[in-house]
């Protein structure tokens, strides 16, 4: 009987991970708890959830607040977004490939936001991402793929595709809330934003 059970804890553990996996693994295990619970979380809650012993966390991380700095910094990245953005195929019509440009990168903002309300009241330990290069850098990287996704309809722009995926990316992060009126969707919002405000807008 004790060769089944010491498979089957072989089995629970993670198999061959590098530290450098294991903390990827955590912190994304940690991001939407985080967003959930705030820096109220604790790294029982976390450890749970990752399948893992507490014990693990503290391997490949100080303490916790070096993982919730981590967890901050991976939610301010542009990493996951612009595989989004690169994953979309150019083939498609262009309303179609910035609706989903829109609905990725609406994703991310939001995940961001939620992160940034969560811990951002924490002072002294941001990440150099948060502000000056970091986010410059965050922004740059984006509005290039979206430059990308518009540069097969080049020639029926009526401005360069920068400053169109400039000017998209701004819509997406500053889009006008009203507290009698939904959100647009990423169709909706593509319409208006290629075809204007106006029902009989020239499409």
């Amino acid at each position: 009987m004790t060769a089944p059970r010491e498979n089957q804890t072989t089995r629970r553990r993670a198999p061959g991970m590098s530290p450098e996996q294991r903390r990827k693994m955590i912190i994304q295990t940690a991001i939407p708890l985080i967003a959930e619970y705030g820096a109220a979380v604790t790294t029982a809650k976390i450890a749970r959830a990752a399948g893992i012993g507490e014990g693990t966390i503290f391997r490949v991380f100080a303490d916790k607040d070096e993982l919730l700095q981590a967890c901050m910094a991976e939610a301010l990245s542009p990493d996951h977004a612009v595989r989004e953005l690169d994953a979309i195929d150019v083939s498609q019509p262009l309303p179609d490939r910035l609706a989903e440009a829109a609905e990725a990168l609406q994703a991310h903002l939001s995940r961001m936001g939620a992160i940034v309300g969560s811990l951002g009241h924490r002072g002294g330990k941001h990440p150099g991402t948060v502000r000056g290069a970091g986010r410059n850098e965050s922004t740059a990287r984006i509005r290039a793929a979206l430059t990308e996704l518009l540069e097969p309809d080049q020639a029926a722009l009526r401005r360069p595709p920068e400053q169109i995926a400039a000017l998209f990316f701004g819509l997406l992060f500053t889009q006008p809330r009203t507290e009698d009126e939904p959100d647009l969707t990423p169709q909706e919002l593509v319409e208006v934003f290629l075809y204007g405000a106006l029902s009989g807008g020239t499409k």
